[in-house]
């Protein structure tokens, strides 16, 4: 007899869905993050679908004070003068909206040096490359395609990494710019050459009540059927 799928609730689903969103001011620098917790959401995550059942995926997470104090001193370091002279251009511009992100993204950065936690997930180029020189018994270098099946089996495991937090109470924000000076981090947390950093996710419990859904343009205006604009 064919088991019977139980249906989910689907509006605890999309409510998660919904309100998982870039959490910067938000954060609760004060309150720890037990290791138990991040643990728990990355097992999850790592149930996200990813290429071949590679698994490449490696989560480089920091709990200690002195590691997130030097990671944090860099990417503020990275990543001020960059924004700083955007949000000058946005507001040159009047984009009032923009201006905003980027004060917030302003804060994070000099707040980065104080979050509970921070999550780097890498891929491990390694272990694709030994995996398919062995299927094709030659040596292989990261074509475009091998690179897109890694970053396409890493992101959706930090996207279920993220929603995991978030159901647990907790925020984060996917950033990036840190990796305009990856070698540096790498050097920094003794992370391989063969492994690429994904991002790097400040976690922390959240302030304030619950999140509303952010405004986001109406599907009507984005999705098209059988062609482009159709």
């Amino acid at each position: 007899m064919m088991a019977v799928m139980q249906p989910f609730n689907l509006s605890e689903i999309d409510r998660l869905l919904t309100t998982t969103k870039a959490v910067r001011r938000r954060l609760d620098l004060k309150r720890p993050v037990p290791r138990d917790v991040i643990v728990e959401c990355i097992r999850l995550a790592c149930y996200a679908p990813n290429a071949s059942n590679g698994q490449e995926w490696r989560w480089v997470v920091l709990d200690d004070r002195e590691q997130i104090r030097r990671a944090g001193e860099l990417y503020r370091d990275i990543l001020v003068p960059r924004v700083a002279t955007m949000l000058e251009t946005k507001l040159a511009d009047g984009d009032e909206a923009g201006a905003r992100i980027s004060r917030s993204i302003l804060y994070l950065a000099d707040k980065m040096p104080e979050v509970p936690v921070i999550v780097i997930p890498c891929y491990d180029r390694s272990l694709k490359l030994e995996r398919y020189s062995r299927l094709l018994q030659q040596e292989l270098t990261m074509s475009p395609e091998m690179n897109s099946a890694s970053y396409g089996s890493i992101y959706p495991a930090v996207w279920s990494f993220q929603l995991a937090l978030h159901s647990r109470g907790l925020g984060s924000v996917f950033t990036t710019l840190h990796l305009a000076y990856e070698a540096e981090a790498s050097r920094l947390l003794g992370i391989p050459d063969t492994v690429t950093q994904a991002a790097l996710i400040p976690v922390a419990y959240t302030t304030g009540g619950d999140f509303k859904p952010a405004l986001r343009r109406p599907v009507e205006e984005i999705a098209y059927f059988d062609g482009w604009k159709r």
